[in-house]
């Protein structure tokens, strides 16, 4: 198991060979693939959506994990600066360039020894609890199934909002152990 959460990934353009990465970043969790979710208007995500509309899939590509967040800025900026920006004569969509020289002054949090493997411990057993709730309901289950029946709606400030369950079920098929149907719904793709 991993010990840090962040990486650094690549989007690639799957039209070009070979492919092209156009866009870095640094992440945790689902980041990697949340470009897609919520295509914006940026160049970004123009090229995102004509990659789509050519009948094509954006390549994702984790190029270092188990990193600090310091060390995933430092390989971040390192490579937007190999690539270069579009703006610049470069390669990538990235909108700025990150100066190296104000990483460390970025990065304020302290997290204590043990709290990121306990979190770890808890997201498996979140994760096992939905997949067997997912198998018990072969027509399969919505977010708001899993936020409702397993306890997990959230209340904040006046507004239900179950991003918890949404995050769990985004990484479960990142797994490959649920799939979405057409439906809205997800159903177990394991055994």
């Amino acid at each position: 198991m991993a010990k840090n959460p962040f990486y650094v990934y690549a989007l690639k353009d799957p039209r070009c060979k070979p492919a092209r990465p156009f866009y870095i970043g640094k992440g945790t969790g689902n980041r990697a693939w949340e470009h897609q979710l919520n295509i914006d208007d940026s160049e970004k995500g123009r090229l995102i959506s004509d990659i789509q509309s050519s009948g094509y899939k954006v390549i994702h590509t984790i190029i270092s994990d188990d990193l600090t967040e310091e060390q995933a800025l430092k390989i971040e900026a390192e490579l937007i600066a190999a690539f270069g920006i579009i703006s610049q004569g470069g390669l990538l969509t990235n909108r700025i360039k990150p100066n190296p020289d104000n990483i460390s002054s970025r990065v304020k949090l302290n997290i204590p020894g043990g709290c990121y493997e306990r979190a770890q411990m808890g997201l498996n057993l979140l994760k096992s609890a939905i997949v067997e709730f997912a198998k018990a309901n072969p027509e399969g289950i919505k977010n708001s199934d899993a936020a409702k029946y397993l306890g997990l709606q959230s209340d904040y400030g006046g507004g239900s909002k179950d991003y918890l369950s949404y995050s769990i079920l985004g990484l479960l098929m990142k797994e490959g152990k649920l799939e979405r149907t057409g439906r809205g719904k997800h159903k177990s793709i394991t055994d």
